[in-house]
């Protein structure tokens, strides 16, 4: 049997649209950690720390942008074998990007181009050029990162370490287990660099990244969404309609440890909301149920479509 899948133009330009943000992602981090955070040793955690680590014992024979190749390929190929080919597919391009773009990025660190225009430590203002790399150099590695998320893809790196530590310990989480590893690549910089300043500015531009990556992936949306679990489900919805002039999807539950049905809401609310919701929902049931998440995108009558 024939298999004869033709994707349409609008699925071809879809697929080219998240390529770009990969790639495009993909370049900026390498830019970044090429122009930013290398020349000045911030090690902000992820493959480029672990390498400014490295590099202080093989700069005299082996360049920094090698390591990073090999670590980043080698951690592809564990996260291929560990993790399957659907993970390493998403790694793919920017495990190739990656390193290339950090070599090429590389050369632009000399007087011979433009001038040394890239050269923060030789312009006139180099007393604060570190401090600009941190800041810099954080913005461009969130804006990558972010870039490549919404593309679909995933920068690897650290990240496969995490997850395969998790396939084998089933109780850990990977967002706590990439938190520990960039923290432990941290330490371990301070005392190989020995210079607490530069662990500092490590630390703020990796906290710089993830706003960045926070803004730009979540976009502009100050929504959220809130779910509601109450005895008095009718009285809560009956305000969110009057008071809040929003609505409400009422969802039948089933309680996990007491097995009684119960009813929760669903509802879409904007941040200034939030604590005018969470003051309904007190005064009618103080023993309710609620989770409230942010909402990534919202589209429909009353966010994005006018009424």
């Amino acid at each position: 049997m024939k298999f004869n899948f033709k994707p349409s133009r609008a699925e071809l330009l879809e697929l080219m649209k998240k390529l770009g943000l990969v790639v495009v992602g993909t370049l900026a981090l390498a830019f970044g950690c090429a122009i930013f955070t290398i020349p000045f040793n911030l090690v902000t955690g992820g493959v480029t720390g672990i390498a400014i680590i490295i590099n202080q014992f093989t700069a005299e024979f082996i360049s920094i942008d090698v390591v990073i190749a090999i670590i980043t390929w080698g951690l592809f190929f564990m996260g291929l074998l560990v993790l399957g080919r659907d993970f390493a597919m998403k790694t793919l391009i920017s495990s190739i990007i990656y390193p290339i773009g950090i070599t090429l990025f590389s050369t632009l660190l000399s007087e011979e181009v433009l001038g040394g225009f890239f050269l923060l430590s030789k312009s006139g203002y180099s007393d604060i050029a570190i401090l600009l790399g941190a800041v810099f150099g954080g913005v461009l590695v969130g804006v990558g990162c972010a870039l490549t998320f919404l593309g679909g893809g995933s920068t690897g790196g650290v990240d496969i370490i995490a997850f395969a530590l998790c396939r084998v310990f089933k109780r850990w989480k990977s967002s706590v287990v990439i938190f520990v590893i960039d923290a432990v690549t941290v330490v371990i910089g301070m005392f190989v660099l020995r210079d607490i300043t530069l662990t500092l500015l490590g630390i703020a531009s990796a906290f710089v990244a993830a706003l960045v990556i926070d803004r730009v992936f979540l976009g502009q949306s100050q929504a959220f969404t809130a779910e509601i679990v109450s005895d008095n489900y009718e009285e809560i919805k009956r305000h969110i309609i009057e008071k809040m002039e929003r609505t409400a999807t009422v969802v039948d539950a089933l309680g996990g440890y007491s097995g009684a049905p119960k009813k929760m809401l669903f509802v879409t609310f904007s941040m200034r909301q939030y604590a005018e919701l969470i003051n309904i929902i007190n005064k009618a049931d103080k023993h309710a149920f609620v989770t409230v998440h942010r909402a990534h995108e919202i589209n429909g009558e009353g966010w994005t479509f006018e009424k």
